[in-house]
């Protein structure tokens, strides 16, 4: 924790000095950045009211009436007469203000466009990552929305290292498991042809929060591989949406079934197999993980379409890792 706490203060002093947050002339202009932000929620609200301004913002309410005080000495907001408490009179951008606010956008735009110059495009791609993943991490109020596209070159490294940490700190499986799932990635790596063997990525506001492969078993059987959603990312439905890819895959491209390995403890995922029609054929003890597990192998016979479409779970553990 507490090489975390001086990770996150470190980082914090460099972010304030890299965009000139202490700046008494935010990016050259005549506001000061807290005065530059109230501009903006109030651009965005349309009209806005200083109670929403403060709750918003986390800002104390006094500092909130100074700060729109001296706005509107200066032209850049009109607040609407009429009796009563001054916290509920609608404010507005003047023109002056609009003029303003649309200047400092594009400084801002042409500073970060001038930072991230100096990155190749892979870079770009890295960074906007860790941004959106440290901001779930941080505020973990879902998003609505989720993209799923196709494996990259590195997916598949990735998948790899998330699940064997997040499986180890959640579950204490060891070498046995990380190594299940190198193999599982080496063989649809090694083995993928398409039309046959596919894997998918989603993305919450650009960052990977879940992962599936489907692979060819031969025979006209499928088997879904290291379905995976990340923590900060449970809830939105991520497991349902990859198993319902998967599944539409193995259809289209005309697997007479689809088969899978996974655990008795890992209860969400099985509520989401079943949700697509899977059924439970066999389970076994093991210890390939360094502790007793119940393995269970599940399968869904694709002639038909079968099971409840759609399931949402709250803080879904999903995992399926390959014999």
């Amino acid at each position: 924790m507490d090489q975390t706490v001086a990770a996150v203060r470190s980082f914090n002093r460099f972010y304030t000095r890299l965009v000139g947050a202490l700046d008494d002339r935010f990016l050259g202009s005549s506001l000061a950045l807290p005065e530059a932000r109230v501009l903006f929620e109030i651009a965005q609200a349309q009209t806005a009211l200083a109670s929403d301004l403060q709750r918003q913002l986390g800002l104390d309410a006094g500092y909130v009436s100074r700060l729109l005080r001296r706005l509107e000495a200066r032209g850049l907001i009109r607040r609407e007469r009429g009796p009563g408490d001054r916290r509920r009179r609608p404010i507005g951008l003047t023109d002056h203000g609009r003029a303003l606010l649309a200047e400092l956008d594009a400084r801002q735009r042409d500073e970060v466009a001038r930072l991230l110059a100096r990155l190749a495009p892979f870079q770009q791609e890295d960074l906007a990552a860790v941004l959106a993943t440290a901001r779930r991490l941080l505020d973990p109020a879902p998003a609505g929305s989720f993209a799923i596209r196709t494996l990259r070159a590195g997916d598949l490294g990735m998948i790899c290292a998330r699940q064997a940490i997040f499986y180890r700190e959640a579950y204490g499986w060891g070498r046995g498991l990380e190594l299940n799932i190198l193999e599982a990635a080496a063989r649809y790596l090694g083995g993928c042809a398409p039309g046959r063997d596919e894997g998918w990525i989603a993305d919450v506001d650009g960052a990977p929060a879940g992962s599936v492969l489907v692979t060819d078993e031969g025979e006209g059987v499928a088997r879904l591989r290291l379905l995976y959603v990340e923590p900060f990312a449970r809830g939105l439905g991520i497991g349902d949406a990859l198993v319902g890819e998967c599944v539409r895959f193995a259809r289209e491209q005309g697997y007479a079934a689809m088969t899978l390995w996974t655990h008795a403890v890992l209860t969400r995922a099985r509520q989401i197999y079943a949700a697509h029609g899977f059924e439970l054929t066999h389970s076994e003890m093991h210890e390939e993980f360094g502790k007793p597990e119940l393995g269970e192998t599940w399968r869904l016979e694709l002639g038909a379409r079968s099971g409840r479409p759609g399931f949402r779970g709250e803080g879904e553990d999903v995992a399926d890792e390959v014999k």
